[in-house]
């Protein structure tokens, strides 16, 4: 068999319309939110879904576009990998739900639930199955994130954060490496920090347990470092760059979690980067989870200010859990 490489050959997103601001947020809070926002994390405001639509109809938008800008139909895909810890259901996976919607009737279909690290975790997972079966060309990997519906809109600790929106990705088989390395982490005994612990086997939405507890929604249940991701990056991102054979200098291009713009900007600065080279949207979308990462890849590019052909590009995501992935691409397009 060929040596066959995975690369990057088109993007997409679905941000929902409805804008909810800082100002909004101090309205139905009753009190000043929006200034510790925009000067500790750098959110001004995020975009929430409409009633009337679901994770997989936001899944499916940013694919089209995805799609077509690679200049495929639906029937090209082989495989649909849906990134989301908010699916249409517990069961069967939005994936399914995802190729129903785009007619992409000859692919495979399956969810990733390592909350917002599943994004990178499928980019990883869609280039090894291209490097190792011929059978797969065209892999679409979503993430997509509508945790809105999951909110408690009195708890200003979350309510602040999250937001709704989809982002997409093309992995193709291509004769010229894309995907470079990869490496996943977690640290499990966190697993029982934050997250929607209602409505799984563990704590199943009966009327009584929803009586008593409310309906399932994210919450931060108990302390984990405040430093997690700024103690973690810095080596994930070092090894997967090692892995890959490159400096950090080398890197053109780098791409975090959207959560914080303080985290990101300290995450630069250890590992001895410019500002230049990183690119962040939570300030307008609000924290996007596992659609985060493709979105500020899509923004980006569509701004003038992404990779640019022959670039290594650096992907570094952190999840509930806590998993971890970071993986190393250089941009062919």
């Amino acid at each position: 068999m060929s040596i066959r490489h995975a690369q990057i050959v088109s993007t997409g997103r679905y941000i929902p319309a409805r804008i909810v601001t800082n100002a909004d947020l101090d309205r139905l809070l009753g009190q000043n939110v929006g200034d510790w926002l925009v000067q500790n994390v750098g959110i001004h405001e995020r975009h929430v879904m409409a009633d009337d639509e679901t994770t997989s109809d936001m899944a499916a938008a940013a694919g089209r576009q995805a799609l077509a800008r690679a200049g495929l139909a639906p029937a090209d895909l082989d495989l649909i990998i849906v990134a989301t810890d908010t699916p249409d259901y517990i069961s069967p996976a939005t994936a399914s739900a995802v190729q129903a919607k785009l007619a992409a009737g000859r692919a495979g279909a399956f969810d990733i639930n390592c909350a917002c690290a599943a994004w990178v975790t499928g980019l990883d997972m869609a280039a090894r199955f291209i490097a190792t079966d011929e059978a797969y060309r065209y892999i679409l990997v979503v993430g997509a994130y509508a945790m809105t519906r999951f909110l408690d809109w009195t708890d200003k600790y979350t309510c602040t954060l999250f937001a709704d929106g989809a982002a997409a990705v093309i992995v193709a088989a291509g004769d010229r490496p894309g995907f470079l390395a990869g490496k996943l982490a977690a640290r499990g005994e966190y697993h029982d920090a934050l997250g929607i612990y209602t409505g799984g086997a563990y704590r199943p939405a009966t009327a009584e347990t929803v009586e008593r507890l409310g309906k399932p929604c994210v919450q931060f249940v108990r302390k984990f470092p405040a430093t997690f991701n700024s103690d973690n990056w810095p080596p994930l991102v070092r090894e997967a760059a090692a892995k890959a054979g490159l400096t950090l200098d080398e890197i053109g291009f780098y791409l975090f979690t959207q959560l914080n713009l303080r985290t990101i900007e300290y995450v630069m600065a250890n590992l001895g980067q410019p500002l230049r080279k990183t690119h962040w949207i939570m300030d307008k979308w609000g924290y996007l989870g596992s659609a985060c990462i493709p979105a500020a890849l899509d923004d980006a590019l569509e701004r003038g200010r992404g990779p640019k052909r022959g670039d290594n590009v650096i992907f570094c995501a952190t999840g509930g859990g806590m998993a971890m992935a970071c993986n190393a691409w250089r941009w062919t397009r």
